[in-house]
């Protein structure tokens, strides 16, 4: 019988997606298959401490539970007990160098390939990639550059224009002018955008801390709600009529695409609330396929893999789009490095659509870390000049 592959998962993080990273970090240990894989938990609490050992899902899970019941003192008790079991690992805010994640280090323990699980800032826009590819340690999903470009809304943009593919009109703004002359603020904004906009912290998503705005109070209160988030802003042209078109994308160098899926949102859009709260008759509703005509379905498609290249993807993405009711029009409004793999979640839901299962995707996505792993190994690291002709 061959070896199994140790696989670390990671999972919470200090994020304002920390609850959603536990959800989808249990969907994808769930669905792993157990006689091909061993699975090494690894949570990141929100003071940014790493644990192992014992059960760390369940220490953050029940923290997660517990907010607001701070006066629940058996429940404080119980979480202080289980977190003394776990293993602390040297990588918090109190060590400046990752000097545990040796691959052959101690306390770390000893993995083949890491699975980061881990939404929003510090987790999926080029951090924990950074300190991966610092350990030498193979993992699934974009490097630091495609991680980083993913995560922040604001340049991705920008790549997106200088590649000619169709994007929303926007406006950036940063926390400290919204802070310094908010009048001056909200006239940048309405003299370059008509209502209704989006307003959202550039570097976070699960639809965290994004507003519709109607009118200038109530872009006001957005920006100021995104501003808790994010030292970057964005001010989006809302698209009429929009329908939520999302497709998923694999692999490396020779990316392919999902069909595309279409969300039709429980609220006005598709908020936090409407993700991830809303249940039973009144929650959002996924259909798979999307129901638009097949030239549309394939331009969605071509432009994911075209978006995903352009900012050096690799592993997995879902690129998300909005399709002009009237127009027919498509525009990329973002991509994400690390979508959701919840139970509900579009991402795996389209691939298997698509004709691959849940565990026969995450097979194919630690073998693309690997295969990604191995090319990497190819580059050389150090140079000899050639000897000069005589």
């Amino acid at each position: 019988m061959s070896k199994k592959i140790r696989v670390g998962v990671i999972f919470g993080g200090k994020s304002g997606e920390h609850e959603i990273s536990l959800l989808s970090a249990r969907s994808v240990m769930d669905a792993m298959d157990k006689s091909k894989y061993e699975i090494i938990p690894v949570g990141i609490d929100k003071q940014g401490r790493w644990l192992t050992g014992g059960d760390p899902m369940r220490l953050l899970s029940r923290g997660a539970e517990g907010q607001g019941r701070q006066g629940d003192k058996e429940t404080r008790r119980q979480g202080d007990k289980e977190m003394a079991s776990l293993r602390r690992l040297p990588v918090s805010p109190s060590h400046r160098l990752p000097l545990s994640l040796s691959p052959t280090g101690r306390p770390f323990p000893q993995v083949d390939v890491i699975f980061p699980v881990l939404h929003g800032p510090l987790g999926e826009d080029g951090t924990i990639q950074g300190l991966l590819e610092l350990a030498g340690i193979p993992y699934v999903g974009a490097g630091v550059i495609g991680s980083a470009l993913g995560m922040d809304k604001a340049i991705f943009k920008e790549v997106m224009h200088a590649h000619g593919l169709p994007i929303p009109d926007y406006v950036l703004v940063k926390r400290r002018a919204w802070e310094v002359d908010p009048e001056a603020v909200l006239d940048q904004v309405t003299a370059a955008l008509d209502y209704p906009v989006f307003t959202k912290p550039a570097n976070l998503g699960s639809s965290v801390g994004i507003s519709k705005c109607h009118d200038r109070a109530e872009l006001a209160a957005g920006l100021t709600e995104a501003a808790r988030y994010d030292r970057k802003l964005l001010v989006e042209a809302a698209v009429p009529a929009a329908r939520e078109i999302e497709v998923s994308v694999l692999g490396n160098d020779d990316p392919i695409a999902s069909v595309p899926g279409e969300i039709i949102p429980s609220r006005e859009f598709y908020s936090y609330q409407a993700k991830y709260m809303d249940t039973g008759e009144k929650a959002s509703k996924l259909l798979i396929p999307a129901p638009i005509p097949p030239q549309t379905a394939e331009r969605a498609r071509n432009l994911a893999v075209r978006a995903y290249l352009a900012i050096d993807c690799a592993g997995m993405a879902r690129v998300d789009f909005l399709l002009a009711g009237e127009t027919g029009v498509l525009y990329l409004n973002e991509l994400n490095t690390i979508p959701g793999f919840t139970a509900i979640s579009m991402y795996p839901k389209l691939w298997e659509a698509s004709g691959v299962s849940y565990p026969e995707l995450i097979d194919r996505l630690i073998e693309l870390a690997l295969e990604r792993y191995e090319d990497k190994k190819r580059s050389h690291t150090s140079y000899s000049p050639p000897e000069k002709n005589e």
